[in-house]
């Protein structure tokens, strides 16, 4: 099928389409370019004179669903100097094999797609070309060392890769942004980090774990730290439960299956239970005068959470929650005294939280996708590959897979 007008195609802009076949599952086009003069890149001169045409094999993206594959007729010129080169090919560039659409795509479907193996499937080329790709682009876009600014968030997730088990993530309290991924989280190397790149941080949001706090002071100095809400408030909600689980064993098969199933109406704020719901709570507190006591302390808790959100002084808000703690010691439950005797170490975080608006939320936001993406890939053995999965993933959520 010769072509004799130029069909105006995306990427193949004053190329020559002088025949289309279709082989087998493939299409085939047969391009070249016009001829025109060149500067030799040896003496500058320009040159028209053709030495002699190769025929160059090259993959590009899929046209109408089927595999493409374009012969290129490279012309070779000659200079009155002696130089043989190559014309200029704009779809293509030197020593590929691949068009430049189809390495762009690539490059951005190796960081979307599920797994490597996905993508090297859809534009039919194996994984390893795919990893190379993404390796390209992540050589290219990451930046090694990110200096860190006035308020960061930090989280952990279990990556399972040969750094280790887990690895912290860092990011941009304001602009939710993931910042950078630690190999993993012992302290030294959070220590480390952040005296190299943290000069900037006053305000750190974390959940409430030990070493997370030693290693951001020791950094640091005297940075603001601020408790996530979500990670503080679930002591309380433990301790119903531990008092839940305790009393139940010592009732009847029935009631405890069914206490452990309605388990939600514990946990719900009494003004937004059901009729029916309401029932249960109440059969359930009359068989139990600890779990009433205890569910009492935690629609306390609930009241002074609700109330401190709203408080314009924090000196009231740290007043109230010392009154919760004189209820809980009156009440004497062990498991919601080891829940307040948290709260006092975590005191001046968690007053914090209600003064600082900032929150872990939306990292466990991108932890659930990490999550996701670990599961899809079966899992990432080398760090780097998953590091730069992430923050490409995050980075690039706004650009689709089709474009060439």
């Amino acid at each position: 099928m010769h072509m004799n007008f130029n069909m105006n195609i995306p990427g193949f802009k004053e190329v020559l389409i002088e025949k289309i076949e279709e082989i087998g599952d493939r299409t085939v086009l047969y391009v070249s370019l016009p001829k025109k003069a060149h500067h030799c890149p040896s003496c500058g001169a320009l040159t028209s004179k053709v030495h002699d045409y190769r025929m160059q094999k090259i993959k590009h993206l899929k046209w109408f669903e089927r595999l493409t594959t374009l012969f290129y007729k490279r012309r070779r010129y000659v200079c009155a100097c002696g130089k043989r080169f190559s014309e200029h090919a704009p779809f293509v560039d030197k020593y590929q094999r691949f068009s430049k659409e189809w390495n762009q795509v690539a490059q951005v479907r190796s960081v979307k797609a599920k797994t490597f193996k996905e993508a090297g499937e859809v534009l039919g080329s194996s994984s390893s070309t795919i990893i190379r790709r993404f390796q390209r682009i992540a050589k290219n876009e990451m930046v090694e060392g990110v200096r860190l600014p006035k308020a960061i968030a930090i989280d952990e997730y279990k990556g399972d890769t040969d750094a280790g088990k887990f690895q912290l993530i860092i990011a941009n309290a304001e602009t939710r942004e993931p910042l950078e991924i630690l190999p993993n989280r012992r302290k030294e190397t959070i220590q480390n980090y952040l005296r190299q790149y943290g000069e900037d941080v006053e305000l750190v949001v974390m959940d409430m774990n030990p070493s997370f706090k030693a290693a951001v002071k020791k950094a640091l100095g005297r940075p603001v730290i601020v408790a996530d809400r979500f990670h503080y408030c679930r002591y309380i909600y433990w301790a119903l439960d531990e008092v839940r689980r305790k009393v139940q064993k010592e009732w009847h098969a029935y009631d405890r299956k069914k206490c452990k199933r309605m388990r939600h109406v514990l946990y719900k704020r009494k003004a937004k239970l059901t009729e029916r719901e309401r029932w249960y709570l109440d059969r359930y507190l009359g068989m139990s005068e600890e779990l009433r006591q205890a569910y009492e302390l935690k629609e306390a808790y609930c009241a002074w959470f609700d109330w401190a959100k709203t408080a314009e002084d924090v000196g009231d808000v740290k007043e109230q929650l010392e009154e919760f703690y004189q209820t809980v010691e009156n009440a004497q439950l062990p498991a919601f005294l080891k829940a307040i005797k948290t709260f006092k170490n975590w005191q001046v975080e968690i007053l914090n939280s209600f003064i600082f608006p900032y929150s872990n939320g939306f990292l466990e936001g991108i932890n659930n996708k990490t999550k996701v993406m670990k599961r899809n890939a079966y899992g990432y053995r080398r760090f780097d590959h998953f590091r730069a999965k992430i923050l490409l993933t995050i980075k690039y959520k706004e650009i689709g897979v089709h474009l060439g």
